[in-house]
């Protein structure tokens, strides 16, 4: 006898219905990302893969306990009737072992999206990213095309691209509110974690973490003593692992100018560091542009990005009444200028080009996870899938390039994926890895 749901009530999914996750790496941002998978009814995490039962994440700005013990608890408080999540900290033999598993849900550092999504994606699982989508050019390049030739449902964790603030912002510049955009520019306030640190990679070792395989974690990377400054979280400050303010906040911070103004891969882009830098340490802050060609009979566009408390002059636009946020966008137009304030909120000067209603062009969304869920199911695709979020992925990444470069100016051979007259670029493009992790 077949039971209607109704009668089994409420909120109820029959198994068959749900949707198997196996989340890998549950630090912070794994944390907060099975947050959100418990609010979905048809999600079950079956799964969790991480080189670290516990993380101790007081001190940072998750405030919290992380990692394979506190994050597997925290699923057991929350749906005591679901099966027991097992546990892996290697997640190659989470894909071997769990035939059961759907999709992978990436939350590592940086230097490990890559080849997390190539092995999952190779195992024909639904794969959700962190942003950046990877940590070099050659990367997105491959992770895009995998996604393509699969056909599997993918979302880059890029989760104000889901926002309504942002989405209207979008649909504003489609509209054309404030004329033909000539300038952008986008800031955030982020600097190094480890701002001591003035000498590069450390000698020296520190006591890790309990339970933690380091080996595990340094995946792709060289070998190196495990020392405290480089995790949890502060990795971002390492070239290596992280790729500082802007590849923290790029796919951010830039997703809404990309996404509205449909911008192509930049022609020249030059970012050069503010404060400290080195061939290791990322800077303190940076600041640059991305130079975007004329395309389907748009005119070129130049977007500026600020870091460190970095702010792009005043407008004169801006009533005197009102000020640049410390993290924001501003787009120049013909007829006026538009100002994002973060997520909360969207000015234009001079007012009266303020519409009552814009054209709805977007189409809806359920949320971030939500959206990527019902691809899963076979429902459009997410709108930040991989071959969106490798485009925003590699813009973010050529700023990081040329900062690497010492503040050079790149000049992309997007077609061949080269720096023209910057053979040494190469290295940073498409970086070496350890035997055993190539991709």
């Amino acid at each position: 006898m077949i039971v209607p749901r109704h009668v089994l009530g409420r909120g109820y999914v029959a198994p068959s219905d749900k949707v198997n996750i196996g989340v890998v790496g549950v630090g912070g941002r794994g944390r907060k990302n099975v947050i959100e998978l418990l609010k979905e009814d048809d999600v079950q995490i079956t799964a969790l893969a991480d080189p670290c039962e516990y993380w101790d994440l007081a001190a940072f700005y998750y405030r919290s306990m992380a990692g394979r013990g506190p994050v597997k608890s925290m699923i057991e408080d929350a749906r005591p009737d679901d099966p027991e999540a097992s546990e892996y900290e290697d997640f190659e033999e989470m894909l071997a072992e769990e035939r059961d598993l759907d999709a992978i849900l990436c939350a590592t550092p940086d230097h490990t999206h890559a080849y997390v999504s190539i092995k999952s994606l190779q195992a024909g699982k639904h794969v959700y990213c962190e942003k950046p989508l990877t940590h070099n050019i050659w990367e997105a390049r491959r992770v895009a095309e995998l996604a393509r030739e699969t056909g599997l449902a993918t979302q880059m964790g890029n989760q104000r691209h889901s926002a309504a603030n942002l989405r209207s912002a979008v649909e504003h510049l489609r509209a054309g509110v404030i004329g033909d955009i000539q300038e952008i520019h986008a800031w955030v306030p982020a600097t190094r974690w480890n701002k001591h640190l003035l000498t590069g990679t450390p000698k020296e070792s520190s006591i890790k973490p309990v339970g933690l395989n380091w080996n595990l974690w340094l995946g792709p990377r060289a070998d190196r003593p495990f020392h405290e400054s480089y995790a949890p979280v502060t990795w971002r400050d390492y070239w290596d692992f992280g790729l500082g303010a802007l590849g923290d906040f790029g796919c951010h911070d830039m997703d809404t100018a990309v996404w509205g103004l449909e911008l192509p891969l930049p022609s020249k882009i030059q970012v050069r560091p503010a404060g400290h830098n080195s061939d290791t340490l990322t800077p303190y802050g940076e600041v640059g542009y991305y130079e975007f060609p004329n395309s389907d009979n748009k005119p070129p566009i130049r977007l500026n990005w600020y870091s460190g408390g970095l702010r792009p002059r005043r407008p004169d636009l801006l009533p005197s009444d009102q000020d640049l946020s410390s993290r924001g966008e501003l787009y120049v137009g013909t007829e006026g200028i538009m100002v994002i304030g973060g997520p909360q909120y969207i000015r234009i000067y001079p007012e009266s080009l303020r519409p009552a209603s814009v054209p709805s062009v977007l189409a809806p969304t359920s949320g971030h996870h939500r959206d990527w869920i019902d691809a899963i199911k076979g429902g459009a695709p997410a709108s930040s899938n991989f071959e969106y979020g490798a485009h925003l992925t590699e813009i973010t990444l050529l700023g990081v390039l040329s900062l690497r470069m010492g503040g050079q100016m790149i000049d992309w051979d997007a077609k061949n994926m080269q720096a023209r007259g910057l053979p040494e670029a190469n290295r940073f493009i498409e970086e070496p890895v350890r035997e055993g992790w190539e991709m």
